[in-house]
């Protein structure tokens, strides 16, 4: 199995415990925790990842460092995950959770990049026309890239509305250059 379909799998099971405890949004939060401190923290993602360790000492290490912090269920769940020698794909678990979290809450991220930065208001406008125009609560990621010109530019999932000046710029060049060689061959 590939670790995608694994991790989807282990993140579906912690998600209907989730749904049990009415806890989906706080087992979220935990497992991103976990998920950040194995991104950030080498020494940790290897202590966990080495079979050089064994599972028992691993075990004991999550529960002294977790238990009190995150809830209980996932704590388990990662030593679960260390029992079934899936610990290394705990990131990408966390990942598909969030993933089931927004499907079950209507909510899609969408990554927006404007030319200048905006202040708080408009980028709540913005994910409000977005949410109006997706029927999701559209959750926005902004992005300044100053290339742009002006306008802006939406990404949700393989979708992009592009309404950058650049954007605009370059299909009036197109048009001017399209008329010059219809009119060149009259």
């Amino acid at each position: 199995m590939r670790d995608e379909t694994v991790a989807r799998n282990y993140a579906e099971a912690l998600f209907e415990s989730g749904l049990k405890h009415d806890a989906v949004e706080e087992f979220a939060l935990a497992l991103g925790t976990v998920a950040v401190l194995l991104d950030e923290n080498p020494d940790f993602r290897l202590f966990l990842e080495t079979p050089r360790v064994d599972a028992t000492d691993k075990k004991r290490v999550v529960r002294e460092v977790f238990s009190g912090r995150i809830p209980a269920q996932v704590v388990n769940f990662i030593q679960v995950t260390i029992d079934k020698h899936r610990q290394r794909i705990l990131r990408a678990i966390s990942r598909e959770y969030a993933g089931l979290v927004d499907e079950h809450f209507n909510r899609a991220h969408v990554d927006v990049s404007v030319a200048r930065p905006m202040d708080d208001a408009t980028i709540e406008d913005i994910g409000h026309r977005l949410s109006a125009m997706l029927g999701k609560t559209a959750i926005p990621h902004v992005r300044v890239q100053p290339e742009l010109l002006g306008g802006i530019v939406v990404r949700s999932g393989d979708t992009i509305y592009d309404g950058s000046l650049r954007r605009r710029l370059e299909r009036m060049r197109r048009q001017v250059l399209a008329r010059q060689r219809s009119g060149a061959t009259r």
